[in-house]
């Protein structure tokens, strides 16, 4: 008789149990790490070039992505913010082409803002950076771990409240790229897991305070090399690590089948009469501004009773034994790309709605800022008064139901399911409102405007068109 067959799982499990006890002085949400999607939106009209682009931003978001995620030309903005609360994502990244040709980039934090807005002036993709390097680098294990965030020159120290880039957006936009990758300890994160860097930095402004916000985006994979090694030596010592493993692959070992002597092959030149320096012995100074000290820890030695008691007899602890060892090594950068020069048009305060907290073309005076204050304060009551309606509509069909001997209690209906993902339904009104300027000053984003519903006039026109056709 067959054996039964047994399931078994093939899906991975959560890395971040909800379970968790958080960190001594961070809340309890604190404890995920961030999640993120990058979508196109209006995935027909943005192009290959955009499409590509959007691909090359998942990579550098490994592994807290979605990097399989397939976008339909009939997906809204809303549909994507409703998975948002069951999935996880903290933040979501944008790509966009406005009716003009540009390229835009908007970072909104889930699921009440803010929202920043880019214009992707220049950029290159991975193939394209990876074509001008003599050795590309790429394809490893350096996207199984979060890059390393570095941040330069995005705080000014001579700006403030008054300025045409205040100091509050330069605060909070670091916030923002902070909160896109997880918090590292730098006393407990081993160096190995940290492969790749990502690097923003902010262009100086060419005319004083321009008013610009202009940030270079850079992508990098780490390597580290011995220093104070020359080449051959390093392959020689790479070799004997790959004797003693169980690898059958002997590719890395060198061929010293034509030399005489090993000193031909560590000296170097045609038939051994040359001279290579190991780095430490040259007359030159040595470079030693991208050298760090590691401390490699040898693997220990397990030593049975009689052992032990026979070295504590002898006066021999063992203590230099299997010592942490410090090593020199070389850091170098290797571009992975992509490459985005992005300028900061707008900062909103919603999800990719709300008051305009900062823009870059446009100033209000004061009395315009306390209008627009007053016109938000009177949405927010007017908004709040739907919601009490909506409420008290909902309780009043539930009390009419078992009357009109209707559903029960247990079962659901279309008109009580107010809330489906758990979140306002006034947030997606708020989010499908057009706002007053959108990245570029103009009346909307492409995106935007293919999904802009008919005016009532238009649809009258409309009736009145089938009407006659019919008659």
């Amino acid at each position: 008789m067959a054996k039964p067959r047994t399931k078994k799982r093939t899906h991975v499990g959560a890395k971040n149990p909800k379970d968790k006890a958080p960190l001594p002085g961070r809340s309890t949400a604190a404890v995920q790490d961030p999640k993120s999607m990058v979508i196109r939106i209006g995935a027909g009209e943005v192009g290959s070039s955009v499409s590509q682009l959007a691909k090359d931003v998942r990579m550098v978001m490994e592994p807290g992505t979605a990097s399989r995620l397939k976008e339909r030309r009939a997906n809204r903005l809303r549909d994507y913010v409703t998975m948002t609360g069951p999935l996880g994502v903290t933040h979501l990244l944008l790509f966009s082409r406005s009716e003009s040709g540009n390229t835009n980039l908007r970072i909104a934090t889930t699921p009440r803002g803010p929202t920043l807005h880019f214009r992707v002036e220049k950029y290159s993709l991975c193939k394209d950076v990876r074509r001008a390097q003599r050795h590309p680098k790429g394809g490893g294990k350096e996207y199984m771990t979060s890059p390393l965030l570095i941040m330069n020159n995005i705080t000014t120290p001579n700006s403030d409240a008054n300025s045409k880039v205040p100091r509050h957006l330069e605060t909070l936009t670091t916030t923002v790229f902070q909160s896109l990758f997880p918090r590292i300890n730098p006393q407990t994160t081993p160096l190995k897991s940290i492969r790749r860097v990502l690097l923003l930095n902010r262009e100086p402004a060419s005319d004083g305070d321009d008013g610009s916000f202009v940030l270079n985006f850079r992508h990098y994979a780490i390597t580290t090399k011995p220093a104070g090694m020359s080449k051959p030596l390093r392959r020689l010592n790479a070799a004997e690590k790959l004797l003693n493993t169980k690898n059958t692959r002997k590719g890395g070992v060198p061929n010293l089948g034509k030399l005489q002597d090993i000193s031909e092959y560590l000296i170097g030149g045609e038939n051994g009469e040359g001279y290579m320096t190991d780095g430490a012995t040259s007359g030159s100074e040595m470079d030693t501004d991208a050298e760090v000290e590691v401390l490699e820890s040898a693997p220990r030695k397990v030593l049975s009773a009689k052992t032990r008691a026979a070295m504590a007899e002898n006066g021999d602890d063992g203590a230099g034994e299997g010592d942490e060892k410090l090593e020199r090594r070389r850091v170098t950068l290797t571009e992975l790309g992509p490459r985005m020069k992005l300028r900061m048009t707008k900062v909103e305060e919603g999800l990719c709605a709300g008051k305009t907290m900062w823009h870059e073309h446009i100033h209000k005076s004061r009395q315009e800022v306390q209008e627009l204050e007053r016109r938000w304060e009177r949405r927010k009551q007017e908004k709040e008064a739907r919601r009490k309606e909506q409420k008290a509509n909902v309780e009043r069909k539930k009390k009419e139901k078992p009357a009109k001997g209707g559903k029960g209690e247990g079962e659901e209906d279309e008109d009580s399911d107010v809330d489906m993902d758990g979140n306002n339904s006034d947030l997606f009104d708020e989010m499908m409102e057009q706002d007053e300027f959108d990245s570029e000053g103009l009346a909307g984003d492409a995106e935007e405007a293919v999904h802009e519903g008919m005016d009532e006039d238009e649809w009258e026109d409309e009736e009145t068109e089938i009407a006659n056709s019919r008659s």
